[in-house]
Protein backbone atom coordinates (compact mmCIF):
# COMPACT_ATOMS: atom_id res chain seq x y z
CA UNK A 1 0.00 0.00 0.00
CA UNK A 2 1.65 3.22 -1.11
CA UNK A 3 1.34 6.64 0.43
CA UNK A 4 -1.47 8.53 -1.23
CA UNK A 5 -0.59 11.38 -3.60
CA UNK A 6 -4.17 12.63 -4.03
CA UNK A 7 -4.99 16.34 -4.18
CA UNK A 8 -5.81 17.76 -0.72
CA UNK A 9 -9.50 18.26 0.03
CA UNK A 10 -11.50 20.33 2.46
CA UNK A 11 -11.35 24.03 3.33
CA UNK A 12 -8.38 26.30 2.71
CA UNK A 13 -7.25 26.71 6.29
CA UNK A 14 -5.30 29.88 5.60
CA UNK A 15 -8.71 31.52 5.09
CA UNK A 16 -9.96 30.02 8.32
CA UNK A 17 -13.09 28.13 9.33
CA UNK A 18 -15.82 29.07 11.82
CA UNK A 19 -14.74 27.84 15.26
CA UNK A 20 -18.20 26.27 15.59
CA UNK A 21 -17.33 23.90 12.72
CA UNK A 22 -14.78 22.11 14.91
CA UNK A 23 -16.52 20.63 17.93
CA UNK A 24 -14.76 19.15 20.95
CA UNK A 25 -13.33 15.72 20.19
CA UNK A 26 -13.66 16.18 16.42
CA UNK A 27 -11.21 16.31 13.54
CA UNK A 28 -11.39 17.55 9.97
CA UNK A 29 -9.06 17.68 6.99
CA UNK A 30 -8.28 20.89 5.16
CA UNK A 31 -5.28 22.15 3.28
CA UNK A 32 -2.65 24.85 3.03
CA UNK A 33 -1.64 25.05 -0.59
CA UNK A 34 -1.12 21.43 -1.61
CA UNK A 35 -0.38 20.24 1.93
CA UNK A 36 -3.16 18.25 3.63
CA UNK A 37 -3.63 19.41 7.22
CA UNK A 38 -5.52 17.76 10.07
CA UNK A 39 -7.35 20.16 12.38
CA UNK A 40 -8.41 18.75 15.75
CA UNK A 41 -9.97 20.01 18.99
CA UNK A 42 -9.19 18.15 22.21
CA UNK A 43 -9.52 19.36 25.80
CA UNK A 44 -10.51 22.79 24.56
CA UNK A 45 -7.29 23.17 22.58
CA UNK A 46 -7.00 23.26 18.79
CA UNK A 47 -4.16 21.49 16.99
CA UNK A 48 -2.99 21.32 13.39
CA UNK A 49 -0.69 18.60 12.05
CA UNK A 50 -0.08 16.82 8.75
CA UNK A 51 -3.15 14.83 7.74
CA UNK A 52 -1.46 11.69 6.38
CA UNK A 53 0.25 8.96 8.37
CA UNK A 54 3.95 8.78 7.51
CA UNK A 55 3.82 4.98 7.43
CA UNK A 56 1.64 4.25 4.38
CA UNK A 57 -0.27 7.53 4.04
CA UNK A 58 -3.39 6.60 6.00
CA UNK A 59 -5.98 9.40 6.53
CA UNK A 60 -5.59 10.47 10.15
CA UNK A 61 -8.98 12.24 10.16
CA UNK A 62 -10.57 8.78 9.87
CA UNK A 63 -8.62 7.57 12.88
CA UNK A 64 -9.16 7.75 16.63
CA UNK A 65 -8.29 10.74 18.80
CA UNK A 66 -7.21 9.82 22.33
CA UNK A 67 -6.36 12.83 24.46
CA UNK A 68 -3.80 14.86 22.56
CA UNK A 69 -2.90 11.99 20.21
CA UNK A 70 -4.38 10.55 17.04
CA UNK A 71 -4.14 6.96 15.81
CA UNK A 72 -4.02 5.97 12.16
CA UNK A 73 -6.98 3.81 11.03
CA UNK A 74 -4.87 1.59 8.79
CA UNK A 75 -2.05 0.20 10.92
CA UNK A 76 -2.52 1.94 14.28
CA UNK A 77 0.48 4.26 14.28
CA UNK A 78 0.06 7.06 16.83
CA UNK A 79 1.02 10.73 16.54
CA UNK A 80 1.15 13.63 18.98
CA UNK A 81 -1.30 16.40 18.10
CA UNK A 82 0.96 18.84 19.93
CA UNK A 83 4.24 18.08 18.20
CA UNK A 84 3.50 15.81 15.23
CA UNK A 85 5.90 13.23 16.63
CA UNK A 86 5.34 9.58 15.70
CA UNK A 87 4.81 8.13 19.17
CA UNK A 88 4.21 4.49 18.32
CA UNK A 89 5.27 2.28 15.42
CA UNK A 90 4.79 1.42 12.63
CA UNK A 91 5.34 5.11 11.82
CA UNK A 92 8.73 6.61 12.70
CA UNK A 93 8.79 9.93 10.86
CA UNK A 94 6.82 12.84 12.34
CA UNK A 95 4.06 14.70 10.56
CA UNK A 96 4.31 18.45 10.14
CA UNK A 97 3.10 20.71 12.93
CA UNK A 98 1.33 24.01 12.15
CA UNK A 99 0.70 27.22 14.08
CA UNK A 100 -2.92 28.07 14.98
CA UNK A 101 -4.51 31.50 15.26
CA UNK A 102 -8.01 32.07 16.64
CA UNK A 103 -9.74 35.42 16.17
CA UNK A 104 -13.18 36.80 15.37
CA UNK A 105 -14.77 33.41 15.94
CA UNK A 106 -12.63 31.71 13.31
CA UNK A 107 -9.71 29.28 13.33
CA UNK A 108 -6.78 29.93 11.00
CA UNK A 109 -3.79 27.73 10.29
CA UNK A 110 -0.57 29.62 9.60
CA UNK A 111 2.98 28.47 8.97
CA UNK A 112 4.72 25.26 9.97
CA UNK A 113 6.44 25.24 13.35
CA UNK A 114 9.41 23.26 14.60
CA UNK A 115 8.55 20.35 16.84
CA UNK A 116 9.24 21.12 20.52
CA UNK A 117 10.31 17.48 20.85
CA UNK A 118 13.56 18.25 19.01
CA UNK A 119 16.60 18.07 21.20
CA UNK A 120 14.79 16.28 24.03
CA UNK A 121 17.03 14.16 26.24
CA UNK A 122 15.78 11.20 28.22
CA UNK A 123 19.03 9.49 29.12
CA UNK A 124 20.93 10.35 32.25
CA UNK A 125 24.25 12.17 32.20
CA UNK A 126 25.29 10.26 35.30
CA UNK A 127 28.51 8.33 35.42
CA UNK A 128 26.69 5.02 34.95
CA UNK A 129 24.94 6.12 31.72
CA UNK A 130 25.72 3.68 28.90
CA UNK A 131 28.67 4.68 26.76
CA UNK A 132 28.07 1.97 24.16
CA UNK A 133 24.89 0.11 23.28
CA UNK A 134 25.05 -2.96 21.07
CA UNK A 135 22.01 -4.25 19.20
CA UNK A 136 22.13 -7.76 17.76
CA UNK A 137 19.64 -7.95 14.89
CA UNK A 138 18.75 -5.84 11.89
CA UNK A 139 15.00 -6.39 11.80
CA UNK A 140 12.01 -4.50 13.14
CA UNK A 141 12.97 -4.46 16.82
CA UNK A 142 16.64 -3.66 16.23
CA UNK A 143 15.90 -0.81 13.86
CA UNK A 144 13.20 0.67 16.10
CA UNK A 145 15.53 0.58 19.09
CA UNK A 146 18.40 2.29 17.28
CA UNK A 147 16.12 4.97 15.83
CA UNK A 148 14.52 5.66 19.19
CA UNK A 149 17.83 5.87 21.04
CA UNK A 150 18.81 8.79 18.84
CA UNK A 151 15.35 10.33 19.02
CA UNK A 152 15.58 10.24 22.82
CA UNK A 153 18.78 12.24 22.63
CA UNK A 154 21.24 9.43 23.34
CA UNK A 155 24.61 10.53 22.01
CA UNK A 156 26.75 7.52 22.94
CA UNK A 157 27.89 4.77 20.59
CA UNK A 158 25.32 2.51 18.89
CA UNK A 159 26.55 -0.61 17.13
CA UNK A 160 23.97 -2.65 15.24
CA UNK A 161 24.96 -6.15 14.15
CA UNK A 162 22.97 -7.77 11.34
CA UNK A 163 23.65 -11.11 9.69
CA UNK A 164 21.65 -9.88 6.70
CA UNK A 165 23.30 -8.31 3.67
CA UNK A 166 20.75 -5.48 3.43
CA UNK A 167 19.95 -2.62 5.78
CA UNK A 168 16.65 -2.96 7.71
CA UNK A 169 13.66 -3.29 5.39
CA UNK A 170 9.88 -3.04 5.65
CA UNK A 171 9.43 -6.81 5.83
CA UNK A 172 5.60 -6.83 5.50
CA UNK A 173 6.05 -5.27 2.07
CA UNK A 174 8.10 -8.27 0.94
CA UNK A 175 5.03 -10.50 0.90
CA UNK A 176 2.64 -7.77 -0.21
CA UNK A 177 3.08 -4.89 -2.67
CA UNK A 178 6.76 -5.33 -3.50
CA UNK A 179 6.35 -9.03 -4.27
CA UNK A 180 3.20 -8.27 -6.27
CA UNK A 181 5.10 -5.74 -8.39
CA UNK A 182 3.06 -2.79 -7.11
CA UNK A 183 5.87 -1.07 -5.18
CA UNK A 184 9.40 -0.20 -6.33
CA UNK A 185 12.35 -1.48 -4.35
CA UNK A 186 13.27 1.97 -3.08
CA UNK A 187 10.13 1.83 -0.91
CA UNK A 188 11.37 -1.30 0.88
CA UNK A 189 14.19 0.07 3.12
CA UNK A 190 12.94 1.45 6.41
CA UNK A 191 15.36 4.34 5.93
CA UNK A 192 17.80 5.25 3.16
CA UNK A 193 21.38 4.08 3.65
CA UNK A 194 22.45 7.63 4.52
CA UNK A 195 20.27 7.52 7.65
CA UNK A 196 22.71 5.32 9.57
CA UNK A 197 25.68 7.58 8.97
CA UNK A 198 23.69 10.72 9.74
CA UNK A 199 22.46 9.22 13.02
CA UNK A 200 25.88 7.75 13.87
CA UNK A 201 24.51 4.21 13.96
CA UNK A 202 27.36 1.79 13.24
CA UNK A 203 25.40 -0.73 11.13
CA UNK A 204 27.52 -3.81 10.45
CA UNK A 205 25.91 -5.99 7.80
CA UNK A 206 26.88 -9.60 7.24
CA UNK A 207 28.05 -9.81 10.85
CA UNK A 208 27.12 -12.66 13.17
CA UNK A 209 27.32 -12.64 16.97
CA UNK A 210 28.49 -16.07 18.13
CA UNK A 211 28.35 -15.69 21.90
CA UNK A 212 28.10 -13.26 24.80
CA UNK A 213 30.70 -12.89 27.54
CA UNK A 214 28.37 -11.57 30.22
CA UNK A 215 31.07 -11.31 32.90
CA UNK A 216 33.14 -8.95 30.76
CA UNK A 217 30.27 -7.25 28.93
CA UNK A 218 31.37 -8.33 25.45
CA UNK A 219 29.81 -9.82 22.34
CA UNK A 220 32.07 -12.31 20.56
CA UNK A 221 31.72 -12.16 16.79
CA UNK A 222 32.02 -14.96 14.24
CA UNK A 223 35.45 -13.64 13.20
CA UNK A 224 36.55 -13.91 16.85
CA UNK A 225 36.41 -10.15 17.31
CA UNK A 226 35.09 -8.85 20.63
CA UNK A 227 32.73 -5.90 21.02
CA UNK A 228 32.15 -4.32 24.41
CA UNK A 229 28.76 -3.10 25.56
CA UNK A 230 27.22 -1.25 28.49
CA UNK A 231 23.72 -2.26 27.42
CA UNK A 232 22.86 -5.05 25.01
CA UNK A 233 19.65 -5.66 23.07
CA UNK A 234 19.00 -9.08 21.56
CA UNK A 235 16.67 -8.74 18.59
CA UNK A 236 17.70 -11.79 16.60
CA UNK A 237 14.21 -12.40 15.21
CA UNK A 238 13.04 -15.61 13.64
CA UNK A 239 13.98 -17.79 10.71
CA UNK A 240 11.78 -19.80 8.34
CA UNK A 241 11.13 -23.44 9.12
CA UNK A 242 12.89 -25.39 6.40
CA UNK A 243 11.25 -28.18 4.46
CA UNK A 244 12.50 -31.62 5.50
CA UNK A 245 11.44 -33.59 2.43
CA UNK A 246 13.39 -34.96 -0.54
CA UNK A 247 14.03 -32.30 -3.15
CA UNK A 248 13.67 -29.33 -0.78
CA UNK A 249 17.22 -28.19 -1.56
CA UNK A 250 16.55 -27.48 -5.24
CA UNK A 251 17.10 -23.89 -6.45
CA UNK A 252 13.45 -23.37 -7.43
CA UNK A 253 12.32 -24.14 -3.85
CA UNK A 254 12.32 -20.93 -1.84
CA UNK A 255 11.36 -19.41 1.51
CA UNK A 256 10.56 -15.74 2.12
CA UNK A 257 12.12 -13.79 4.95
CA UNK A 258 14.74 -11.37 3.62
CA UNK A 259 15.00 -8.91 0.76
CA UNK A 260 17.35 -11.36 -0.96
CA UNK A 261 14.69 -14.09 -0.65
CA UNK A 262 12.09 -11.79 -2.18
CA UNK A 263 14.37 -10.81 -5.05
CA UNK A 264 14.99 -14.49 -5.78
CA UNK A 265 11.26 -15.28 -5.83
CA UNK A 266 10.57 -12.31 -8.12
CA UNK A 267 13.33 -13.41 -10.48
CA UNK A 268 11.99 -16.97 -10.57
CA UNK A 269 8.44 -15.72 -11.05
CA UNK A 270 9.40 -13.99 -14.30
CA UNK A 271 9.52 -17.34 -16.08
CA UNK A 272 7.04 -19.28 -13.94
CA UNK A 273 3.58 -20.25 -15.12
CA UNK A 274 2.62 -22.20 -11.98
CA UNK A 275 3.66 -21.84 -8.36
CA UNK A 276 2.98 -24.16 -5.46
CA UNK A 277 2.82 -22.49 -2.04
CA UNK A 278 3.33 -24.91 0.83
CA UNK A 279 1.45 -23.64 3.86
CA UNK A 280 -1.74 -21.60 4.29
CA UNK A 281 -0.28 -19.25 6.89
CA UNK A 282 -0.42 -15.47 6.63
CA UNK A 283 2.90 -15.38 4.82
CA UNK A 284 1.92 -18.25 2.51
CA UNK A 285 -1.40 -16.72 1.48
CA UNK A 286 0.04 -13.22 1.08
CA UNK A 287 2.63 -14.75 -1.25
CA UNK A 288 -0.20 -16.49 -3.10
CA UNK A 289 -2.06 -13.19 -3.53
CA UNK A 290 1.08 -11.37 -4.67
CA UNK A 291 1.93 -14.00 -7.27
CA UNK A 292 -1.65 -14.11 -8.54
CA UNK A 293 -1.30 -10.35 -9.09
CA UNK A 294 1.52 -11.26 -11.47
CA UNK A 295 -0.83 -13.55 -13.41
CA UNK A 296 0.76 -16.80 -12.22
CA UNK A 297 -1.28 -19.96 -11.58
CA UNK A 298 -1.08 -20.60 -7.82
CA UNK A 299 -1.78 -23.79 -5.88
CA UNK A 300 -1.76 -23.83 -2.07
CA UNK A 301 -1.01 -27.07 -0.24
CA UNK A 302 -1.66 -27.17 3.52
CA UNK A 303 -2.54 -29.77 6.18
CA UNK A 304 -5.37 -27.80 7.78
CA UNK A 305 -8.96 -27.96 6.56
CA UNK A 306 -9.36 -24.16 6.65
CA UNK A 307 -6.66 -21.56 6.08
CA UNK A 308 -5.65 -19.61 9.19
CA UNK A 309 -8.37 -21.23 11.30
CA UNK A 310 -6.07 -21.56 14.32
CA UNK A 311 -5.63 -17.77 14.55
CA UNK A 312 -8.82 -16.38 13.00
CA UNK A 313 -11.39 -19.12 13.57
CA UNK A 314 -13.56 -20.96 11.03
CA UNK A 315 -15.67 -18.01 9.86
CA UNK A 316 -12.77 -15.80 8.80
CA UNK A 317 -10.89 -18.87 7.60
CA UNK A 318 -13.72 -19.60 5.18
CA UNK A 319 -13.77 -15.93 4.13
CA UNK A 320 -10.04 -15.95 3.36
CA UNK A 321 -10.36 -19.15 1.33
CA UNK A 322 -13.27 -17.73 -0.64
CA UNK A 323 -11.37 -14.52 -1.41
CA UNK A 324 -8.42 -16.46 -2.80
CA UNK A 325 -10.58 -18.84 -4.79
CA UNK A 326 -12.37 -15.88 -6.36
CA UNK A 327 -8.95 -14.72 -7.54
CA UNK A 328 -8.11 -18.09 -9.04
CA UNK A 329 -6.08 -19.82 -6.30
CA UNK A 330 -6.49 -23.60 -6.11
CA UNK A 331 -6.40 -25.10 -2.61
CA UNK A 332 -5.25 -28.60 -1.68
CA UNK A 333 -6.23 -28.65 2.00
CA UNK A 334 -5.75 -31.61 4.28
CA UNK A 335 -2.64 -32.35 2.23
CA UNK A 336 1.11 -32.20 2.72
CA UNK A 337 4.02 -32.52 0.34
CA UNK A 338 5.99 -35.77 0.43
CA UNK A 339 8.74 -34.81 -2.01
CA UNK A 340 9.70 -32.41 -4.77
CA UNK A 341 10.95 -34.24 -7.84
CA UNK A 342 12.18 -31.73 -10.35
CA UNK A 343 9.19 -29.63 -11.36
CA UNK A 344 6.67 -31.88 -9.62
CA UNK A 345 5.39 -31.64 -6.05
CA UNK A 346 4.35 -35.10 -4.84
CA UNK A 347 1.63 -35.16 -2.19
CA UNK A 348 1.39 -37.73 0.59
CA UNK A 349 -2.08 -38.51 -0.71
CA UNK A 350 -0.49 -39.73 -3.94
CA UNK A 351 -1.36 -36.74 -6.11
CA UNK A 352 1.11 -34.49 -7.85
CA UNK A 353 1.21 -30.84 -8.93
CA UNK A 354 3.46 -29.44 -11.63
CA UNK A 355 5.32 -26.36 -10.43
CA UNK A 356 7.97 -24.05 -11.85
CA UNK A 357 8.46 -22.49 -8.43
CA UNK A 358 7.78 -23.72 -4.90
CA UNK A 359 7.52 -21.31 -1.97
CA UNK A 360 7.48 -22.81 1.53
CA UNK A 361 5.56 -20.80 4.10
CA UNK A 362 5.28 -23.38 6.86
CA UNK A 363 6.16 -21.11 9.75
CA UNK A 364 9.13 -19.59 11.51
CA UNK A 365 11.05 -20.36 14.67
CA UNK A 366 12.74 -17.83 16.98
CA UNK A 367 16.53 -17.56 16.80
CA UNK A 368 17.35 -18.45 20.40
CA UNK A 369 20.85 -19.89 19.99
CA UNK A 370 22.76 -16.78 21.10
CA UNK A 371 20.60 -16.37 24.22
CA UNK A 372 20.79 -20.06 25.05
CA UNK A 373 24.59 -20.12 24.79
CA UNK A 374 24.72 -17.11 27.11
CA UNK A 375 22.71 -18.98 29.74
CA UNK A 376 19.75 -16.58 29.70
CA UNK A 377 16.41 -17.83 31.00
CA UNK A 378 14.53 -19.51 28.15
CA UNK A 379 10.97 -20.79 27.94
CA UNK A 380 9.81 -21.09 24.31
CA UNK A 381 11.48 -17.73 23.89
CA UNK A 382 13.80 -15.45 25.84
CA UNK A 383 12.08 -14.65 29.12
CA UNK A 384 11.99 -10.93 29.89
CA UNK A 385 10.39 -8.87 32.61
CA UNK A 386 7.83 -6.11 32.11
CA UNK A 387 10.68 -3.78 31.10
CA UNK A 388 11.95 -6.28 28.48
CA UNK A 389 15.09 -7.02 30.49
CA UNK A 390 16.36 -10.61 30.46
CA UNK A 391 17.60 -12.66 33.41
CA UNK A 392 20.99 -10.96 32.94
CA UNK A 393 20.99 -7.31 34.09
CA UNK A 394 21.74 -4.88 31.28
CA UNK A 395 20.72 -7.33 28.55
CA UNK A 396 17.32 -6.77 26.95
CA UNK A 397 15.37 -8.74 24.35
CA UNK A 398 12.67 -7.62 21.92
CA UNK A 399 10.76 -8.90 18.93
CA UNK A 400 10.12 -12.46 17.85
CA UNK A 401 12.39 -13.99 20.50
CA UNK A 402 10.94 -12.20 23.54
CA UNK A 403 8.40 -13.84 25.86
CA UNK A 404 7.02 -11.10 28.07
CA UNK A 405 4.43 -10.79 30.87
CA UNK A 406 1.50 -9.36 28.93
CA UNK A 407 -0.82 -7.76 31.54
CA UNK A 408 -3.92 -9.10 29.79
CA UNK A 409 -2.75 -12.72 29.74
CA UNK A 410 -2.51 -15.34 32.46
CA UNK A 411 1.06 -16.26 31.49
CA UNK A 412 3.90 -14.69 29.47
CA UNK A 413 3.35 -14.57 25.71
CA UNK A 414 5.52 -14.44 22.61
CA UNK A 415 4.16 -13.19 19.29
CA UNK A 416 5.69 -12.80 15.85
CA UNK A 417 4.06 -9.55 14.76
CA UNK A 418 5.96 -6.79 12.98
CA UNK A 419 4.39 -3.89 14.86
CA UNK A 420 4.89 -5.62 18.23
CA UNK A 421 8.59 -6.03 17.46
CA UNK A 422 8.91 -2.36 16.53
CA UNK A 423 7.11 -1.17 19.64
CA UNK A 424 9.17 -3.45 21.85
CA UNK A 425 12.33 -2.06 20.27
CA UNK A 426 11.14 1.47 21.09
CA UNK A 427 10.38 0.54 24.72
CA UNK A 428 13.66 -1.34 25.11
CA UNK A 429 15.54 1.73 23.87
CA UNK A 430 14.00 3.94 26.52
CA UNK A 431 14.63 1.34 29.21
CA UNK A 432 18.28 0.92 28.23
CA UNK A 433 18.49 4.63 29.02
CA UNK A 434 16.95 4.11 32.45
CA UNK A 435 13.26 4.82 31.86
CA UNK A 436 11.93 1.65 33.56
CA UNK A 437 8.84 1.71 31.33
CA UNK A 438 6.53 -1.31 31.33
CA UNK A 439 5.71 -2.78 27.94
CA UNK A 440 1.92 -2.90 27.86
CA UNK A 441 1.13 -2.35 24.18
CA UNK A 442 -1.73 -4.40 22.76
CA UNK A 443 -0.46 -6.80 20.06
CA UNK A 444 -1.54 -5.75 16.57
CA UNK A 445 -1.07 -7.13 13.08
CA UNK A 446 -2.61 -6.74 9.67
CA UNK A 447 -2.81 -9.07 6.71
CA UNK A 448 -3.61 -8.07 3.13
CA UNK A 449 -5.39 -10.38 0.67
CA UNK A 450 -5.93 -8.60 -2.66
CA UNK A 451 -8.18 -5.66 -1.75
CA UNK A 452 -9.27 -7.09 1.61
CA UNK A 453 -7.33 -6.18 4.76
CA UNK A 454 -7.74 -8.00 8.07
CA UNK A 455 -6.72 -6.09 11.21
CA UNK A 456 -6.27 -7.94 14.50
CA UNK A 457 -5.73 -6.56 18.00
CA UNK A 458 -5.09 -8.53 21.17
CA UNK A 459 -3.85 -12.05 21.70
CA UNK A 460 -5.98 -15.21 21.84
CA UNK A 461 -4.10 -18.51 21.80
CA UNK A 462 -7.44 -20.21 22.44
CA UNK A 463 -11.02 -19.17 23.02
CA UNK A 464 -14.36 -20.70 23.96
CA UNK A 465 -16.65 -18.27 22.17
CA UNK A 466 -16.65 -16.20 18.99
CA UNK A 467 -19.15 -13.40 18.39
CA UNK A 468 -19.55 -11.79 14.98
CA UNK A 469 -21.01 -8.45 13.98
CA UNK A 470 -21.62 -7.99 10.28
CA UNK A 471 -20.85 -10.64 7.71
CA UNK A 472 -17.55 -12.29 6.74
CA UNK A 473 -19.23 -13.29 3.48
CA UNK A 474 -19.63 -9.63 2.51
CA UNK A 475 -16.13 -8.75 3.78
CA UNK A 476 -17.45 -6.36 6.41
CA UNK A 477 -17.35 -7.61 9.97
CA UNK A 478 -15.99 -7.50 13.50
CA UNK A 479 -15.08 -10.75 15.25
CA UNK A 480 -14.53 -10.99 19.02
CA UNK A 481 -12.56 -13.92 20.46
CA UNK A 482 -13.59 -14.58 24.08
CA UNK A 483 -12.70 -16.81 26.99
CA UNK A 484 -15.09 -17.08 29.94
CA UNK A 485 -16.93 -14.04 28.63
CA UNK A 486 -13.79 -11.85 28.43
CA UNK A 487 -12.69 -10.44 25.09
CA UNK A 488 -9.11 -11.48 24.33
CA UNK A 489 -8.80 -10.27 20.76
CA UNK A 490 -10.75 -8.60 17.97
CA UNK A 491 -10.42 -8.97 14.20
CA UNK A 492 -11.97 -6.46 11.82
CA UNK A 493 -12.61 -6.26 8.10
CA UNK A 494 -13.57 -2.83 6.71
CA UNK A 495 -14.20 -1.57 10.24
CA UNK A 496 -11.08 0.42 10.98
CA UNK A 497 -12.56 2.64 13.67
CA UNK A 498 -14.01 -0.35 15.50
CA UNK A 499 -10.56 -1.94 15.50
CA UNK A 500 -9.00 1.19 17.00
CA UNK A 501 -11.69 1.35 19.66
CA UNK A 502 -11.17 -2.34 20.48
CA UNK A 503 -7.44 -1.71 20.87
CA UNK A 504 -8.13 1.16 23.27
CA UNK A 505 -10.49 -0.98 25.37
CA UNK A 506 -7.87 -3.71 25.64
CA UNK A 507 -5.28 -1.12 26.68
CA UNK A 508 -7.55 0.14 29.42
CA UNK A 509 -7.92 -3.41 30.77
CA UNK A 510 -4.23 -3.32 31.62
CA UNK A 511 -4.09 0.29 32.72
CA UNK A 512 -1.81 1.01 29.78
Amino acid sequence: MAASQSTPVGPDLTRGIPASDLLEGRMLTGHIGEAAVLLARSGGEVFAIGAKCTHYGGPLAEGLMVGDTVRCPWHHACFSLRTGEALHAPAFSPVSCWAIEQRDGRIFVRSKVASPAAGRKLHSDAADAPKQIVIVGGGAAGFAAAENLRRQGYDGSIVMLSSDDAAPVDRPNLSKDYLAGNAPEDWVPLQPSSFYGEKRIDLRLGTTAESIDIANGEVILSDSGRLGYDRLLLATGAEPVRLAIPGADQPHVRTLRSLADCRAIIAAAQAASRVVVLGASFIGLEVAAALRARGIDVHVVAPETRPMQRVLGPQLGDMVRAIHEEHGVTFHLGCTAAAIEGRRVLLKSGGLIEADLVVAGIGVRPRLGLAERAGLAIDRGVLVDAHLETSAPGIFAAGDIARWPDPRSASPIRVEHWVVAERQGQTAARNMLGARERFTAVPFFWSQHYDVAINYVGHAESWDDVSIEGSPATRNCLVRYKHLGRVLAVATVQRDMAGLEAELRLELQAGA
